[in-house]
């Protein structure tokens, strides 16, 4: 990770805050509290470590498991003030199932992955394009971040990659990308977000008949598929969800 990168979530965080690290058992990132990856504590740090100071997780916050099986996290949703996934979703299989459990345990993150300038040009890694052991080129913009399978044989498709030479003159802030979420979403359009610049999609749920006549959508993203809050920023309980639902079951009437 980058030190500006570093700064900035470090600046963010007061010292109470829950914070995971997916992937991180090459290069542990010390302000985290808890770690998940498919490798063991023992052999962690192959590469060193991220951030100043020492490990704040320990060797029983340390979760051993393949975080692309399809099933949940053994965390509760909105369980994490903050979570970090540096250059880990271009290597594993399932990037979005990952992505998913992100949203769902934490209320902010950041995520770091290669460029697409780095990622399709020859001789990064060997005489090859981009890194041979990742699976993935990645976009990120503020909409979130799309996926396309990386072909062993990219270098072979005309047009498909940049010249010998290119990815070293880059600066290194464009051979990565960056997503940073502060957890600051907001519905309202006259109130700016860095996660969005108007209300997505000019959803508007400010007054009691806003609300009551979206009642159908928020039960269907909500209560059913979970889809809202965004990855949980409120830390909505299932409870909450279940009165919910029955409240707009009983007319969404609103006094």
């Amino acid at each position: 990770m980058f030190d500006e990168s570093l700064r900035r979530i470090s600046d963010r965080l007061d010292d109470s805050a829950e914070v995971l690290d997916v992937g991180g058992w090459a290069r542990p990132l010390n302000r985290a509290d808890w770690v998940l990856d498919l490798m063991p504590y023992e052999s962690r740090g192959m590469l060193g470590h991220d951030g100043p100071g020492e490990e704040r997780f320990r060797e029983d916050r340390w979760v051993t498991r393949d975080i692309c099986a399809h099933e949940p996290w053994p965390f509760d949703d909105g369980f994490f003030d903050f979570a970090v996934c540096s250059h880990t979703l271009e290597d594993v299989r399932d990037p979005v199932w990952v992505c998913a459990e992100l949203q769902r345990v934490a209320r902010a993150g950041y995520i770091e992955v290669p460029s697409r300038l780095e990622e399709q040009s020859w001789n990064v890694q060997g005489p090859w394009v981009g890194w041979g052991h990742h699976h993935w080129l990645i976009d990120v913009d503020r909409a979130g971040l799309s996926f396309v399978f990386k072909p062993h044989l990219l270098g072979a498709l005309p047009g498909s990659a940049f010249e010998p030479g290119f990815a070293q003159a880059l600066p290194p802030t464009d051979r990565v990308s960056i997503l940073l979420d502060t957890g600051k979403a907001h519905h309202s359009p006259g109130e700016p977000s860095e996660t969005f610049e108007t209300a997505p999609q000019g959803v508007v749920l400010d007054t009691p008949e806003q609300i009551r006549a979206r009642a159908a959508a928020i039960e269907e993203q909500a209560v059913r598929t979970k889809a809202m809050p965004l990855g949980n920023l409120t830390r909505m309980t299932q409870e909450e969800r279940e009165r919910l639902g029955a409240w707009i079951d009983q007319g969404a009437r609103i006094p």
